[in-house]
């Protein structure tokens, strides 16, 4: 059987939000990390939470939830930091690591569901990214554990694209729908747009 653990990378300092944490906007009527995580959980498992070691505010908001906290001791360094802590904490016997951004609030269960699936019928050895329903690339991104060991080379604040770029003849790329693979929210403008468009949540 293919298994498949979640990360959610947690450990940027959200400097673009001006002085508010993104991860801690109520989404839900919760904060949206723990929105993130609890999906997570109703997913697969192990769930990984990057985070860095002073969030301490981010690592309340998954109080009593079954996910696995790793502290990043060079988060200042941007998502490769995060994505090489999280590829020394998956267990050998997983098959792939699905990349779940924390700022997505627009993808659901069955958008990882989705993939998930499409990486399992690929026998677990390529690379699936989601998309937007118009077919341009975004997350989540599943790996195949032999290419998760390849993060401890990564470096800066690209992620995984080298990684993406260096094997793009093995991506499979599955449409998720609207823009639930797109829409990130980095900004105060980008939330009060989200929110002009999702009245209610």
């Amino acid at each position: 059987m293919t298994e498949v653990a979640i990360l959610i990378p947690a450990a940027g300092a959200s400097r673009r939000m001006r002085g508010t944490d993104k991860l801690l906007e109520r989404v839900d009527g919760q904060p949206l990390l723990r929105l993130v995580a609890e999906q997570a959980c109703t997913v697969a498992a192990p769930v990984i939470v990057t985070l860095a070691e002073d969030a301490d505010t981010r690592a309340k908001a998954l109080d009593g939830l079954s996910v696995r906290i790793v502290l990043v001791k060079d988060a200042a360094e941007g998502m490769s930091a995060s994505l090489r802590a999280a590829a020394r904490a998956v267990p050998d016997t997983t098959d792939g690591l699905l990349i779940r951004p924390a700022d997505m609030p627009d993808l659901t269960a069955d958008d990882l569901r989705h993939v998930i699936s499409a990486f399992v019928e690929a026998g677990g050895k390529d690379i699936v990214q989601g998309t937007g329903a118009d077919g341009t690339p975004g997350h989540p991104v599943v790996f195949p554990i032999s290419l998760v060991r390849d993060f401890d080379t990564l470096s800066g604040d690209a992620g995984a694209r080298s990684i993406l770029k260096a094997h793009r003849n093995r991506v499979r790329y599955v449409p998720l729908p609207q823009d639930h693979a797109l829409t990130d929210l980095d900004t105060p403008e980008d939330w009060a747009a989200w929110r002009a468009r999702n009245p209610g949540r």
